[in-house]
């Protein structure tokens, strides 16, 4: 993360859902007291079509572990909240919803674990989020390089285990 805009913007993000953590989810029995809110391995996104520069990764936190796909530049656009758009993440495609607070504007979220319990402790929910980003960002093979050759839409616990086929 060497952009000015990325740093700052994926640190907004960071500090907003440990203030969060801290305020709202304090003591809720979804949250983990093993976890905390991180940021973990945020990147430029490739440019897409229609739609403004962005940074993706994964958000952990106490009581979920969602890919984020961050715009550099503020959006507000409330409207968005809770629409799916499907959006590329390395060779794979994922259904994003759009999600808006106050302090950071409009982001992409797509789940990966609803409640964290499955992690007894932050390291290995911050691996888990490296190997998801890890296997997301491998580089696609010459044979497969299209747009006519993307997969359908992976369930989500089918690609984090290896399996492919749609939910």
């Amino acid at each position: 993360m060497t952009d000015p805009m990325l740093v700052y913007r994926i640190g907004a993000l960071a500090v907003l859902f440990r203030q969060i953590a801290d305020g709202r989810m304090a003591g809720s029995p979804m949250a983990n007291a093993a976890l905390r809110v991180e940021a973990v391995g945020f990147e430029l996104c490739p440019p897409e079509l229609d739609l403004p520069a962005a940074a993706s990764g994964v958000l952990v936190t106490p009581w979920c572990m969602n890919l984020v796909r961050m715009p550099l530049a503020r959006e507000d656009n409330p409207g968005r909240v809770g629409l799916t758009r499907r959006l590329a993440l390395g060779r794979e495609q994922f259904d994003f919803s759009g999600a808006h607070e106050a302090a950071i504007g409009t982001f992409d979220t797509c789940p990966l674990f609803s409640l964290m319990f499955e992690f007894t402790s932050h390291e290995t929910a911050v691996a888990t989020a490296e190997a998801v980003l890890a296997r997301l960002r491998e580089p696609v093979p010459e044979v497969a390089r299209g747009p006519t050759e993307l997969p359908a839409r992976p369930a989500r616990r089918g690609f984090l285990f290896g399996r492919r086929g749609t939910p």
